[in-house]
C-alpha cells in the first residue's frame, strides 16, 4: 500500500473537483474524519498497522463519491477506490474491506466490524462535540443550497429526530460524546419548544 501516494491523489481531487457549495462535505470534513478516525482507533485500542492504513484510506475516500454525485455518492466512493487504489498497490480484499467501511456510513449507518463501526463514529463525531453547531450550520447551508430543507424550524426539526435515533458503535465515542450529544439534543428540543 502506498498510502502516502494515494493520500495526496485524493486531497488534490478533492481540493480542485469538489462543489464549492458542499459547505459541510468540503475537504474540512475529510480531514475531520481521518483525524477522528485515527483518535477512535487510539482508544479502542486498534494497533495493526495494516488496519490503521485501510481505515485512514477509508476515511481520506469516504466522501470522494461526492466528486460525481450528491445522492448515493458512498457506491460512487468504492467505484472510485475501486478503480484508484490498484494503482496504489491496494490488494482487491484490503479495497473491499475499504469500500465496506465507506458502505458502513450510508444513513442509517449500519457497521459489520470494529473498522466499519470506528468510521461511522468518526464520520458523526462533530454530533457530540463542543463545534457542533458551527458544523450543523454548515449542513444546513449544503442542504438548503440544494431545496432539502425549508428553513430553520424544519432543519432543527430534521436534527431533533436524527439524534434522537444516533447511537455512537463505539465504546470510547459514547464515553467521550453521549454527554455534550444529548446537551445537543436539549438545546434544539428547548429551542422548539420557544418557537
Amino acid at each position: 500500500m502506498q498510502i502516502e501516494s494515494a493520500e495526496q491523489y485524493i486531497l488534490e481531487q478533492l481540493e480542485k473537483r469538489l462543489d464549492r457549495t458542499l459547505f459541510y462535505h468540503g475537504i474540512h470534513h475529510t480531514l475531520d474524519v481521518v483525524n477522528a478516525s485515527a483518535e477512535i482507533a487510539a482508544l479502542e485500542g486498534v494497533t495493526d498497522e495494516e488496519s490503521l492504513h485501510l481505515l485512514r484510506t477509508a476515511s481520506l475516500f469516504h466522501d470522494s463519491g461526492f466528486l460525481t454525485t450528491y445522492q448515493g455518492h458512498e457506491e460512487a466512493g468504492c467505484a472510485i477506490a475501486r478503480e484508484v487504489l490498484p494503482g496504489f498497490a491496494y490488494t482487491e480484499k484490503q479495497i473491499e474491506t475499504i469500500c465496506g467501511m465507506i458502505m458502513a456510513t450510508r444513513i442509517r449507518q449500519t457497521p459489520k466490524n470494529a473498522l466499519e463501526m470506528i468510521l461511522c463514529d468518526a464520520d458523526l463525531d462533530y454530533l457530540g462535540r463542543d463545534d457542533f453547531e458551527p458544523i450543523a450550520a454548515t449542513l444546513y447551508e449544503e442542504l438548503k443550497v440544494r431545496d432539502m430543507v425549508e428553513d430553520i424550524p424544519a432543519w432543527d426539526s430534521v436534527q431533533v429526530r436524527f439524534l434522537e435515533g444516533h447511537s455512537y458503535w463505539t465504546v470510547s465515542e459514547r464515553k467521550r460524546r453521549d454527554t455534550i450529544k444529548r446537551q445537543h439534543l436539549q438545546h434544539l428540543k428547548n429551542t422548539a419548544r420557544a418557537l
